[in-house]
């Protein structure tokens, strides 16, 4: 995890990209190891820890319904993003087990992406106990997170046509 944070660390700080997350299912856990990343302070603009549906629903316009779905990830990383004021953000709900809540089966995750404007999602169901979903789920994170900083340019270096 360390070494994909440090990975991040340079490609933000190499496209002068800032970062932030809305975070359920891992329970700030996402922002820990991000914080610890080389010079997370001047790229890592900070995460909302959003684990009861309430929050979802007011801090993050999480629509009404369930907050484990493709709707409620959407909404959640455009409005860190916005909240935030970051090119790139990541969203992450879903329920670890071990018992099913609002008819999702455990492992099931929904992750929101947000970069430049545009967002999208990505739907995973993952194998194995609540601990094992968890880190699955924060690695799966890292590897998004990468990719959206891999695949962003800042709008001054930014050619025509490219996304």
């Amino acid at each position: 995890m360390h070494e994909r944070c440090e990975q991040l660390a340079e490609l933000v700080g190499r496209h002068e990209l800032t970062v932030a997350t809305a975070e359920s299912l891992t329970a700030g856990n996402l922002a820990s190891h991000l914080g610890r990343a080389t010079a997370s302070g001047d790229w890592y603009c900070g995460g909302v820890v959003a684990y009861r549906k309430e929050v979802k629903h007011a801090v993050l316009h999480a629509p009404p319904g369930p907050v484990v779905s493709q709707d409620a990830a959407r909404a959640m990383a455009k409005s860190v993003a916005e909240l935030m004021d970051a090119h790139v953000a990541l969203a992450v709900t879903g329920e670890a087990g071990p018992q099913c809540q609002e008819d999702v089966p455990p492992g099931t995750v929904w992750f929101g992406m947000y970069r430049r404007g545009e967002v999208w999602t990505e739907h995973h169901v993952f194998d194995g106990e609540p601990e094992s979903v968890l880190a699955q789920t924060i690695g799966r994170s890292l590897d998004l997170l990468l990719e959206l900083a891999d695949n962003s340019r800042t709008s001054d270096t930014r050619s025509e046509g490219t996304r």
